[in-house]
């Protein structure tokens, strides 16, 4: 039950514990890192996983030469696109099947990240598919929600794909040119606060300007 346990809270906190991972698997850190990243994004159930913090960190290794970055960044964009697709046909396909699944008399898909999303969707439509990837847990449901919705694929993809590349280039970049800091690596959650901060920026500016064209 140790192990067991000791397992899923580096699974959880991949992002504190991923100098331990590195020395420990090596090159196949990619495929870990590819697995949380799709997981996080491709599957409904699977909403907590570190995003936006395993990014920065992962920039900040690879700052330190653990990691390559190009590789890094075009294999954690792919990882991206293919989790939110994942998620879009799910939904597409089984997503009202899906909200009523339950595990032990509790559902598995919150309706409170469903509205949520939905919410999203319709203050900035299909601009969402690009700003739900700054959005911890919106990030898992958009796409969900954007299959549910039955929108066209051909009107999703583009946008799923720069969300894709904008939200990893950022994050990762972000972590490999100041991660290596002292000061960041000595109040490292008030950075990933600050991340948070910067990466829901376009969303509060949104509302900025629909509220200025509505006065």
């Amino acid at each position: 039950m140790d192990f067991l346990h000791t397992f899923i809270n580096s699974f959880l906190h991949l992002d504190k514990t991923l100098g331990d991972i590195i020395a420990d698997f090596g090159p196949w850190t990619y495929a870990i890192l590819f697995a949380i990243i799709f997981i996080e994004t491709g599957l409904v159930v699977m909403p907590f996983l570190p995003g936006d913090s395993l990014l920065f960190m992962a920039g900040s290794f690879a700052a330190l030469g653990s990691l390559n970055i190009g590789l890094l960044i075009l294999l954690l964009i792919i990882a991206a696109v293919l989790g939110d697709n994942t998620n879009y046909f799910v939904g597409r396909f089984l997503g009202h099947k899906a909200i009523k699944w339950k595990l032990r008399g509790r559902q598995l898909v919150n309706p409170k990240y469903i509205e949520k999303s939905e919410k999203f969707y319709e203050k900035y439509g299909v601009k969402t598919i690009i700003l739900a990837r700054f959005v911890p847990i919106v990030r898992t449901f958009a796409p969900f929600v954007a299959g549910v919705g039955e929108m066209k694929y051909s009107r999703f993809l583009p946008f799923d794909i720069l969300g894709g590349i904008l939200w990893v280039s950022i994050a990762t970049l972000a972590g490999y040119w100041f991660g290596g800091m002292e000061v960041v690596k000595n109040n490292f959650e008030l950075v990933v606060v600050g991340i948070i901060f910067i990466s829901i920026l376009p969303i509060i500016i949104e509302v900025i300007r629909n509220k200025a064209k509505k006065a």
